[in-house]
C-alpha cells in the first residue's frame, strides 16, 4: 500500500510539474529572446542618425565600432548599394526595409533586426544588426537546469510526504492483521489499540468487541459441558452400583470396567472443558495397548452378535502423539460404528501398523459401506448423531495425521487412521 500510494503522489507530481514548468521553460526562452532584440535594436536605433546625415566614411568607422563592442554583425545598406559594415548580402528582409519598413525578422543564423533609415538626400538607407542564436538563448539553459533540478526535489518532497502519510495508514492495518492472526491461533486475550482514520478505528474497536465476545462464548460452553459433565456422575454411580449387585463376577467385571471407561471419558471432559491454554507438554499413547484393549472389550459384543474379528498387531510399544483418552474414543468410535452400522454377524478386521513414519490403524468390514460425506461432523445416514469419525478425525489431527475412509476390495469399508509420532525426542 505504502508503493501505491508513493506511486500515485509520483505520477500527480510529476504531471503537475509538466503542466507548470514546461510553460515556463518555454517562457524563459522566449524572454531570452526578447531580451536579445531588444539590446540589438537599440544599437541599431544608436546608428540612425549617423546613418541618416553623414558621410560613408564616418558611418564606416561608427558601424565598426559598435560591431567591435557588441561582438555582432552590423550592416549599412546605402541607397547606391553601397555596403559598410560586415559584408553580408541582400536579404528579404532588407529589401523590404529599403522601401521604408523596419522590422525584425529570422535568419538561419539567428535573428536580423533591420531598420529603415529616411532622409538621406540620395534615398533610403537600411540598418541591419544580426543576433546569433547563442546570444538568443543565453541563460536559457541555465534557467532550465534549475527548473529540473527544483521540479526533482518537489517529486522527493512529494514522495517523503506521501511516504509518510502512507506510514499512518499501513501501520493500523498491520496492527490490525497481526490481532486477527493472534486471535485465528487462540490467543483471545489479544487487543488491537485503535489508531489511524476514524474508519480504521471502528475496525479496531470492532475487532476488540469480537475477541471479546468470543471469550465471552468459550466461557459460557466450558462451564455448560462441565455442567453436563456432572450432571452425568450421577447415572453413572448408579450403573457402578447395579454392576456391583449383579450375580455374575464375569458380568460384573466386565460393566463395571465400562462404567470406569465411561467415568474416565467424563473426567477427561470436565478437565478439557476447563482448559485455558494448550497443555504445555506434548500428548503421547502406545497405540498398541490401547488398540489391542479396546478390540479385546469390543470382541464380547462381536461374539455375541456372531462376528468374526481379525486382529493384526504390530508388537509395541507403538507411541503416537495423541493423548491415551482421545485415541481410546476415537478406536472406539470406529469400533462402535462397525457395530451401528453394519448387520449382525459382519466380520471385520483390525491391523495396527507402522507405515512410512507413521502409525496406520485400519478397520476394515464386509458390510454395505458407508455413504459419501460421512465423515462429515454430525452426517450419520444411520440415525446416529454422526460424531463418530469426527472425533476419530480430530484424534489424527492432533497428531499430526489424518483420516481416510475408502471401500473395501471385496465390499464393505475402511477407515485408515493415521498418527504421527510424538514431538518429545524422548517418547520417540
Amino acid at each position: 500500500m505504502r508503493a501505491r500510494l508513493a506511486l500515485l503522489v509520483a505520477a500527480v507530481s510529476v504531471l503537475t510539474l509538466i503542466a507548470f514548468l514546461v510553460p515556463l521553460a518555454l517562457l524563459v526562452r522566449t524572454v531570452a529572446e526578447d531580451r536579445a532584440t531588444v539590446r540589438a535594436t537599440a544599437d541599431a536605433q544608436s546608428l540612425v542618425p549617423v546613418v541618416g546625415t553623414a558621410d560613408a566614411s564616418t558611418i564606416r568607422l561608427t558601424v565598426e565600432q559598435l560591431a567591435a563592442e557588441s561582438g555582432r554583425q552590423v550592416s549599412v545598406f546605402l541607397p547606391d548599394g553601397t555596403v559598410l559594415g560586415a559584408q553580408v548580402p541582400r536579404t528579404p528582409a532588407v529589401a523590404l526595409a529599403a522601401r521604408g519598413q523596419s522590422l525584425t525578422g529570422e535568419s538561419a543564423a539567428g535573428r536580423e533586426v533591420v531598420i529603415a533609415v529616411q532622409g538621406r538626400a540620395d534615398g533610403t538607407g537600411v540598418i541591419r544588426i544580426a543576433v546569433p542564436q547563442r546570444e538568443l538563448t543565453t541563460g536559457v539553459t541555465r534557467a532550465w537546469l534549475v527548473l529540473a533540478l527544483l521540479g526533482v526535489i518537489l517529486v522527493l518532497i512529494g514522495l517523503l510526504v506521501a511516504d509518510r502519510l502512507a506510514r499512518t495508514l499501513v501501520r493500523p492495518i498491520s496492527d490490525l492483521s497481526a490481532v486477527s492472526h493472534r486471535l485465528a491461533n487462540a490467543e483471545l486475550d489479544a487487543r488491537v489499540t485503535p489508531a489511524g482514520p476514524p474508519e480504521l478505528r471502528e475496525v479496531a474497536g470492532a475487532l476488540n468487541h469480537l475477541a471479546s465476545r468470543i471469550q465471552v462464548l468459550l466461557v459460557q460452553e466450558r462451564e455448560q459441558v462441565a455442567d453436563l459433565s456432572h450432571q452425568l456422575r450421577t447415572p453413572l454411580t448408579a450403573l457402578r452400583l447395579e454392576a456391583e449387585s449383579l450375580r455374575d463376577p464375569d458380568d460384573a467385571a466386565r460393566i463395571t470396567a465400562a462404567a470406569d471407561g465411561l467415568e474416565r471419558a467424563v473426567t477427561g471432559l470436565i478437565r478439557q472443558a476447563r482448559w485455558r491454554h494448550t497443555p504445555a507438554q506434548p500428548a503421547s499413547a502406545d497405540a498398541a495397548s490401547i488398540v489391542a484393549d479396546r478390540v479385546a472389550f469390543w470382541s464380547v459384543l462381536a461374539e455375541d452378535t456372531g462376528r468374526a474379528v481379525t486382529l493384526d498387531l504390530t508388537p509395541g510399544p507403538l507411541l503416537v502423539a495423541v493423548a491415551a483418552d482421545n485415541l481410546t474414543a476415537a478406536v472406539d468410535a470406529l469400533l462402535g460404528n462397525v457395530f451401528a452400522h453394519t448387520p449382525d454377524g459382519t466380520p471385520f478386521a483390525v491391523r495396527l501398523a507402522r507405515e512410512a513414519g507413521e502409525v496406520v490403524l485400519t478397520v476394515a468390514d464386509e458390510g454395505p459401506g458407508m455413504p459419501a460425506g460421512a465423515i462429515r461432523r454430525g452426517a450419520s445416514a444411520a440415525g446416529s448423531t454422526g460424531l463418530g469419525l469426527d472425533i476419530a478425525r480430530r484424534a489424527a489431527q492432533a497428531a499430526g495425521g489424518r483420516l481416510e475412509l475408502r471401500p473395501g476390495p471385496g465390499g464393505g469399508a475402511q477407515v485408515l487412521l493415521r498418527l504421527g509420532p510424538p514431538t518429545s525426542p524422548r517418547d520417540a
